[in-house]
């Protein structure tokens, strides 16, 4: 078993909803889902949107390799009804990332492991502290905490609650 951590963030339709239903999705299709941060709401990031995000961190321990995790949150983000078109950021129904997956570093055409622009993203950094702050990040060789303390994203990141139900 591996433990992976995952980002999930939405914009769209009922957002609370929209994480709860990738959650029990991630729990049926790649492991279990061993810990869960609050929900942040926050600002859109690299793009301009009215719509603020929800998003919250997982950690989930999966018998699945990378490529296997990436293809069944693919599926999730579809079932959820994400459509991929064209290039760049967007408003979006539901967004899965892979943030790690154990201690692995790689790098495909498909993956990146671990997320190539996790320490750039207050959104990501924030509820990853909250669940794992003395992780260490494979490549960089720092704790989420001081990843998230040397973080020159400005973006508002404001907690939000739990998810209930």
């Amino acid at each position: 078993m591996k433990k992976v951590f995952l980002g999930i963030g939405t914009n769209l339709g009922d957002r609370e909803n929209n994480l709860r239903e990738a959650l029990a999705m991630i729990e049926e299709h790649v492991g279990k889902v061993k810990c869960s941060s609050s929900v942040y709401e926050t600002e859109p990031w690299g793009f301009q949107s009215e719509n603020q995000f929800l998003n919250i961190v997982i950690e989930v321990n999966t018998p699945l390799k990378p490529s296997g995790v990436l293809g069944r949150l693919l599926m999730i983000e579809s079932m959820i009804g994400r459509v991929r078109e064209g290039k760049g950021y967007k408003s979006r129904i539901i967004d899965i990332d892979i943030l790690f997956y154990g201690d692995e570093i790689m790098e495909t055409k498909a993956l990146t492991i671990p997320h190539p622009k996790l320490h750039k993203r207050r959104f990501v950094l924030v509820p990853l502290a909250e669940i794992a702050s003395g992780l260490v990040h494979p490549v960089l060789r720092k704790t989420v905490d001081q990843l998230l303390s040397e973080c020159s994203d400005k973006g508002k990141v404001v907690r939000a609650g739990n998810l209930k139900g």
